[in-house]
């Protein structure tokens, strides 16, 4: 999942929202003011009503996030290396660049997330018991009730045993420990995650078609979500065991092609790397030969055609920090997420601060076929 806007850093890790998280905004903010709120508290202003509920679906928002947040902390904690956290139209995914190296440890990074909600729902609950006491505005005291639950529902939810669901991580933590087999493990968490999303698919059809309820578009939508990423869970597991702890060196481009940062884009387009070997991406290089970004053909298009004289790469590259960056010894399958998720699909690989090699996904992708086909002949 590609943030559409990046917040900054929390507690060490990127957070970025998704489009779609106006979605999740918008719904829980017209269901609260337009039903839930005037229904049990009338007599209030709309503006009230209003304001109120799209508060609530910004804390909401924050309890989403502190969940995330929870994961990627306890990971790094236990040796896993955080990408990020996005959040979307169905919650936060927690971008992890590694696995767990024992089950213990995906143990903890799975049980922190629903034991963060719970403990949100609890504090949630006793600050409406206390805000009740004092007498404060059923209102308030309703949306702050609301909270309490839907944080409940969601520790209660993400603790079911289905992949991708934390429960499922749970669950396969325990088939792991059980078999010693990480490949079985996943497989069973995700033909579970794959159940209850066609099972929720068609309860939420069913609500809709049979009983007129739309809300019933929700649960089948989220059952197509569950469904989607435990097969995706399943492949990458499947892509571990074909890939067999394969480091980057045996696919990357060693000493790749490189144009210097001060280099104009005429110059780049007419005599430099670009005209003489086609490729459409280079790493650019800063002027004391350290690695400063990655140009793209798409990039240097975008540059007026009467500026590309007066157009250095370096105005128009994708700087370093933008960029996937790996070390040689770095495992393949760790790599290839983040080249899937990304604009470029291609990472340069760096030795401390020096450029030794480049790959690209569709150089992954061929030595992932060829691998496939040969496994396929062994007898």
């Amino acid at each position: 999942m590609k943030e559409t806007l990046r917040l900054g850093y929390m507690a060490g890790v990127r957070v970025g929202l998704h489009w779609s998280v106006l979605v999740i905004v918008g719904l829980v903010t017209v269901t609260l003011a337009g039903g839930r709120f005037p229904d049990a508290h009338p007599g209030h202003s709309a503006w009230a009503y209003w304001s109120l509920g799209l508060l609530a679906a910004l804390v909401l928002l924050a309890s989403l996030l502190a969940h995330e947040l929870a994961h990627a902390v306890v990971a790094r904690r236990n040796g896993v290396d955080v990408d990020g956290i996005t959040l979307w139209m169905l919650g936060g995914v927690a971008r992890l660049r590694t696995e767990a190296a024992t089950p213990g440890a995906e143990l903890r990074i799975a049980a922190v997330g629903p034991l963060t909600s719970a403990v949100a729902g609890g504090v949630f609950t006793g600050l409406a018991l206390w805000l009740d006491s004092l007498r404060v505005s059923g209102l308030v005291v309703e949306a702050v009730a609301w909270l309490a639950g839907i944080n409940i529902v969601l520790a209660v939810f993400n603790s079911v045993p289905a992949a991708p669901l934390d429960g499922g991580r749970l669950l396969r933590a325990f088939l792991w420990h059980r078999t010693g087999d990480r490949l079985r493990a996943t497989r069973g968490a995700a033909a579970a995650g794959r159940m209850l999303g066609w099972f929720m698919i068609v309860t939420g059809f069913a609500a809709m078609v049979l009983a007129g309820d739309p809300s019933g578009l929700w649960p089948a939508l989220i059952g197509w979500f569950l469904i989607s990423t435990a097969t995706a869970e399943e492949r990458q597991a499947q892509l571990r065991g074909v890939l067999d702890d394969m480091p980057v060196s045996r696919v990357m481009t060693r000493d790749p092609v490189t144009v210097p940062a001060t280099e104009s884009l005429a110059a780049l387009l007419a005599e430099g790397a670009y005209g003489r070997y086609r490729h459409s991406a280079f790493p650019v290089l800063a002027p004391d030969g350290t690695a400063s970004g990655l140009v793209t053909a798409r990039l240097v298009n975008r540059a007026p055609i009467h500026a590309r004289s007066t157009t250095t790469v370096a105005e128009v590259m994708r700087p370093l920090a933008e960029v996937i960056t790996v070390a040689p010894d770095d495992l393949i399958v760790d790599l290839l997420p983040r080249l899937e998720a990304s604009k470029d699909r291609r990472a340069l690989v760096l030795d401390e601060d020096r450029l030794v090699g480049f790959v690209a996904l569709a150089d992954i992708t061929r030595v992932l076929s060829w691998l496939t086909a040969s496994a396929r002949h062994q007898p």
